[in-house]
């Protein structure tokens, strides 16, 4: 007989007075790191373009592909990882995919050709979909709802982390040691992650470091009140409003942060003449920007709620400001070096305290043992729509390119993703009014 996965399980919490553990910020530690792993390993291919371009002789076309294919493969990856971790339970899950684009990483060292490094990427793509849907699952586990966007925006601060050591550490591994060597130390501390992940992760409930006073506030306002071990099937989840919400957010938003993170070394290179030894403190001083204000935006969410705002005002509320933030973008074409960076800096700031606060309406629409497989369809949509994005904008850089106006190129997109907030906040707020619990019906 099939075990139950305790993961599922949402035990009566008892009434304590004792004082509280606070292993859940343990918790939150390892997503962190984890998060930030994933995002030097995306970066290190944007960076070493301008070697790459020398050995390949790629266009941009070619570099779009490469990374539409990444994102291909990622979307497959995120739905196959929701259903996983939501059936085997979070620990599992993520140790598989880590260990999986792990090896892909170090993988990359061995290639040659634009045909390989299209390889490379699809299986980084299928390892990394284990993530996102791991650490909101976990967060969801381990916090309760008014401290779930804290706990996200720090783990999703991971992002920006990542993009600020990337930038700082792989130029100047790739210019001392070989390009090879980027991805290899990238492998190889997703394999450290894993020595500290298996003992000290699990459910609250198997933790003994975690005490009877933590579980009463973990589970202070639970709300999965299912059976252990319930079904929920991909199809099932497709028939309520509240996951097209989700879905069609991560759609118009998430090939945003994935043009951020691929085209920006490019961005100065061509249009500043920047090399990348000096891109890459800006890029580092974009994301350090993007770290400290994307937490500021998504604990006012926290404040908002504890003030006694409902969870939908304060989250609205938060994301439409959010939105707001990222239009000034549209300027970046006509404005100095490092007013640029400000901009993309806030932008980016902008974008990550928005996905923080959308990642977790997940939770507070649905049940625990549905909340990986939703952030997996809403992911896998962000990836879908992120495979032709990259493509279409490595074309239209090439168009522009050969008319002598590649800046006029990135004016384009960048006014692309200005606007896509606001569209995104529309569909939303239309498809899920309020950010409320839903029933699932059983199969």
């Amino acid at each position: 007989m099939q075990q139950p996965n305790i993961e599922n399980a949402t035990p009566e919490s008892p009434t304590v007075s004792m004082v509280s553990t606070n292993y859940r910020w343990v918790v939150c530690a390892l997503l962190f790191f984890a998060t930030t792993i994933n995002y030097i390993d995306r970066q290190i291919l944007a960076l070493i373009k301008p070697i790459l371009d020398d050995q390949l002789h790629w266009t941009n076309e070619q570099f779009g592909l490469t990374n539409g294919l990444f994102q291909g493969a990622y979307a497959l990856s995120l739905l196959i990882f929701g259903w996983l971790i939501d059936k085997y339970g979070t620990k599992i899950g993520y140790a598989v995919s880590i260990a999986a684009w792990s090896v892909a990483a170090i993988g990359h060292s061995l290639v040659a050709s634009i045909s390989g490094f299209y390889f490379a990427r699809v299986m980084l793509g299928l390892g990394e979909g284990g993530n996102f849907p791991s650490a909101i699952k976990a967060v969801a586990l381990w916090f309760p709802k008014r401290e779930r966007a804290t706990a996200t925006a720090i783990f999703n601060s991971g992002t920006n982390v990542g993009a600020i050591i990337a930038p700082l550490a792989v130029p100047f591994i790739a210019l001392q040691f070989g390009w090879h060597w980027a991805f290899i130390f990238a492998g190889i501390a997703g394999f450290v992650w894993l020595f500290f992940w298996w003992p000290f992760y699990n459910v609250p409930e198997k933790i003994r470091a975690t005490n009877a006073a933590e579980l009463a506030h973990i589970n202070s306002d639970r709300d999965d009140t299912s059976r252990d071990g319930e079904k929920i099937s991909w199809l099932s989840l497709l028939g309520y409003r509240q996951t097209w919400s989700f879905i069609v957010a991560k759609a118009l938003t998430d090939p945003v942060w994935w043009f951020f993170l691929t085209w920006l070394p490019d961005f100065f290179k061509k249009t500043r003449h920047l090399d990348i030894k000096s891109s890459g403190y800006m890029l580092a001083t974009i994301y350090g920007l993007a770290t400290v204000l994307s937490i500021f935006g998504s604990w006012v969410t926290g404040a908002l709620v504890k003030s006694g705002w409902s969870v939908t005002r304060a989250r609205k509320t938060a994301m439409f400001i959010f939105a707001l933030c990222v239009l000034p973008i549209i300027m970046v074409k006509d404005v100095g070096d490092w007013t640029a960076v400000l901009l993309i800096g806030f932008a980016c700031a902008a974008h990550q305290a928005w996905s923080a606060n959308l990642f977790t309406t997940a939770s507070d629409m649905f049940p625990k043992r549905a909340v990986a497989s939703v952030v997996g369809l809403g992911g896998m949509a962000g990836s879908g729509l992120g495979i032709a994005f990259p493509v279409l904008a490595g074309r239209l850089l090439d168009s522009f390119t050969k008319e002598g106006n590649v800046a006029g190129g990135y004016a384009v997109l960048f006014s692309i993703c200005a606007g896509a907030y606001i569209v995104a906040f529309i569909f939303q707020h239309l498809l899920a009014p309020k950010f409320e619990q839903v029933t699932l019906k059983k199969l």
